[in-house]
């Protein structure tokens, strides 16, 4: 092994979430409850990416996200690959995307929308997926995804 090879123990079971935009890796970290997780998490930041000229990764032991936790990942950071590792092999390779519907992650940034007057759920439309903009169901005061506030 030279000198240059970094070593980041491989795993046998669970997530490996890559390609991270370096300045989203903590936020990724906290938006999937990592915290809280009695399993080994391996949390690396900086490293240098060519698609990103800097990237976070990180690996998570035993456990595998649901359809929700990934659709949460696309509010701060589409385009990251989850890499699916069983017997430390990648068995399945994921590349996040936004959905159609966003539903509550994100809080209106209009003061007057019923959803931050009422006890309810947000929704948004996502209707640029390339630029990202949001359109609340409700009150269809569109925002830019990244200018939001998580719930």
């Amino acid at each position: 092994m030279s000198k240059k090879e970094r070593i980041v123990a491989a795993i046998e079971n669970g997530t490996v979430i890559d390609h991270i935009p370096a300045e989203k890796t903590y936020q990724v970290a906290t938006l999937l409850g990592l915290q809280n997780l009695e399993t080994p998490i391996t949390i690396g930041n900086n490293y240098t990416s060519k698609k990103l000229g800097k990237k976070g990764i990180i690996k998570v032991e035993n456990k595998y996200f649901t359809t929700v936790e990934i659709s949460q990942l696309s509010v701060v950071a589409p385009k990251i690959v989850l890499n699916i590792i069983k017997d430390y092999e990648v068995i399945e390779k994921k590349t996040v995307e936004t959905p159609d519907e966003i539903r509550g992650i994100v809080k209106c940034n209009n003061p007057k929308c019923i959803t931050n007057n009422e006890p309810m759920q947000t929704v948004f439309h996502v209707i640029n997926k390339t630029q990202t903009t949001l359109k609340c169901h409700y009150c269809d005061k569109e925002q830019d995804i990244n200018n939001v506030q998580l719930i």
